[in-house]
């Protein structure tokens, strides 16, 4: 290469004449010199042009973001710039090429930008140039090498699987593609490559992996794509302990060799049921502790008639104590929204200092939460209380767990605290359709102490599955599978298929299964959410190169886009106008 990039040359080529390409990201002129800094995706050096310079006014002129080629000679600079690597040297410049002139740009190429979302998208191979985004893509590119590394490293088979392929029941709606080829048939992107990596095993390759491409039509938010990557992976003759030992294996070497970080294992399991009565969320955030705690008991003689009724009436009461801390209206109110949007009637709160109680229910008796400060050790604080269904106080009071973490701050950065939430249920109950379905996926596997019943005792079916949390968000999932015919279709009738349905979308699979099947199991893990989490990003919007905005719009490209109805003709598909 006859040329150097910008962010590699140092003081060991002083005296050495050198060719740099690259952006100009400023262009500013101090008396009678004029200062460049030149970057490329290895950072930044400084060029300096003397007014004597026969290409001093071409320089002068050049915009910022141009495109440029500059030769010159490495010298030691009198003023270091300590905020960089190589900030002890500049390029005395001696030649010049503009390669590419560029406009004004609509938004600041910098680590810190003042444009909106919208714009950034809009412009996103603008917004790539912006050194903590490229920093995201470089480190996304260095943790899928090391996944892949590794799993190669223990005999794990890279295997792709169709984008093109069948519509399945996995728990979000299917994205449909027409065909020419068969009149009013369609594909299915995939939701996952479930039923391929089983027929895998079916196959015989006993350890499969691919960094996959999935597509799920849902509600979209911060750690949510449309089109998302995953690490998906299946282990013939296997259980749940030998995948877990996998990933956790995995996970210690790709945190040493990318981040640096130590990670200890075996990682720490908790039931499901523990996880919803003391955090409230089936992906607990353990970096802090403010565990749910059930007060029923306190108020059984209770003459305050809110708490008394719901009590009389089944339902829990719940609370959360928080030693030394007081909250200002504002934050109660922030608060008390994140109770009620996660379907509880009220958030109720108390402070206590000094024997003094204030709060939004002053009616209960002092010696009631003289006695909860006094059985938590805690002689100062507020407590936040929900009476409601169960499920209902637990899952509100583990919304203000969460916020409370955001207001006091206890959420570290750097530390990184994974939990596997197992012992699931098989099942869970749709209101909208009033029927139960998977939890999981139709191919988990129920626990051995609930197969015999699993399809007539629903509500409390167990599933021999495991999802790993890391810091608060789930980043992957998995089960072992069923691989008894007989099993699979009871589960397929459980969930609601009528026989035609089996035969129509399974049919394949029930029919691999007669030809000798292993018992196996599996994982996936979410990239994207995952790499949000490592580079402390707010949306895994900044560590896709090409994301989708909240709506699944592709703003740059502009899609989805109309099609005209010419090319629709060879699909079999017209227009609905009313549309």
């Amino acid at each position: 290469m006859d040329w150097s990039y910008c962010g590699k040359i140092n003081n060991k080529e002083i005296n050495k004449v050198v060719t740099i390409k690259g952006w100009i990201k400023k262009n500013r002129k101090l008396g009678s010199l004029l200062f460049l800094d030149v970057a490329d995706r290895y950072g930044i050096v400084q060029v300096v042009v003397e007014e004597n310079n026969k290409f001093f006014d071409a320089v002068l002129s050049v915009t910022r973001e141009s495109v440029v080629e500059i030769t010159g000679t490495v010298s030691q600079r009198k003023n270091v710039n300590k905020t960089l690597p190589n900030g002890d040297i500049e390029i005395k410049l001696e030649d010049f090429k503009l390669i590419s002139k560029s406009e004004t740009t609509p938004l600041i190429i910098e680590e810190q930008t003042d444009a909106l979302e919208e714009i950034r998208l809009k412009y996103r191979y603008l917004d790539l140039r912006r050194p903590n985004i490229q920093k995201n893509i470089i480190f996304r590119s260095k943790l899928i090498n090391a996944i892949r590394n590794y799993l190669i490293s223990r005999e794990f088979v890279e295997t792709e699987t169709p984008i093109l392929s069948k519509a399945t029941p996995e728990g979000a709606r299917d994205y449909i593609v027409p065909t020419r080829t068969k009149p009013n048939a369609f594909y299915a992107l995939p939701q996952s490559p479930q039923i391929y990596k089983q027929l895998l095993m079916v196959a015989g390759l006993n350890r499969y992996f691919q960094i996959a491409k999935c597509f799920r039509d849902e509600d979209l938010r911060a750690d949510r794509q449309p089109e998302f990557t995953q690490l998906d992976l299946e282990m013939s003759f296997s259980n749940e302990q030998m995948i877990m030992d996998i990933i956790e294996k995995m996970f210690v070497k790709v945190f040493n060799e990318i981040l640096n970080v130590e990670l200890k294992i075996p990682f720490q399991k908790m039931s499901y049921d523990i996880a919803m009565n003391e955090y409230g969320s089936d992906k607990p955030d353990l970096r802090y502790d403010l565990k749910l705690k059930d007060g029923s008991y306190y108020f059984k003689n209770t003459t305050f008639n809110v708490i008394k009724n719901a009590i009389s009436e089944g339902k829990a009461l719940k609370y959360i104590i928080v030693e030394n801390a007081f909250f200002d209206k504002k934050q109660i109110e922030s608060l008390r929204k994140f109770a009620k949007d996660n379907k509880a009637y009220d958030l109720m709160y108390l402070s206590f200092e000094n024997k003094i109680i204030d709060g939004s229910v002053k009616k209960i008796e002092e010696a009631i939460i003289a006695k909860i400060f006094s059985d938590n050790n805690i002689t100062k604080g507020t407590l936040f209380m929900v009476v409601d269904h169960k499920n209902v106080a637990n899952q509100s009071l583990g919304a203000v767990r969460n916020e409370l973490g955001n207001i006091l701050g206890l959420k570290k950065p750097n530390e990184y605290r994974f939990v596997w939430i197992i012992d699931w249920p098989l099942f869970e109950y749709n209101d909208e359709v009033k029927r139960y379905q998977a939890a999981h996926h139709p191919f988990t596997a129920p626990s051995e102490e609930t197969i015999h019943n699993f399809d007539k005792e629903m509500s409390s079916a167990k599933a021999r599955a495991y999802d790993i949390v890391l810091n608060g968000f789930e980043v992957g999932g998995g089960s072992i599978r069923i691989t008894n015919t007989e099993i699979q279709d009871r589960m397929f009738k459980a969930i609601g298929l009528s026989e035609k349905e089996i035969k129509s979308k399974f049919g394949f699979l029930l029919n691999a299964f007669k030809y000798g099947v292993p018992p196996h199991g599996g994982i996936a893990l979410g990239l994207d959410r995952l790499l949000m989490l490592l580079t402390n990003s707010d949306s895994i919007r900044d560590v896709i190169a090409f994301p989708k905005n909240s709506h699944g719009i592709d703003l740059m490209m502009e899609t989805p886009s109309e099609v005209d109805e010419k090319e629709l003709d060879p699909l079999f598909l017209t227009i609905n106008k009313k549309g």
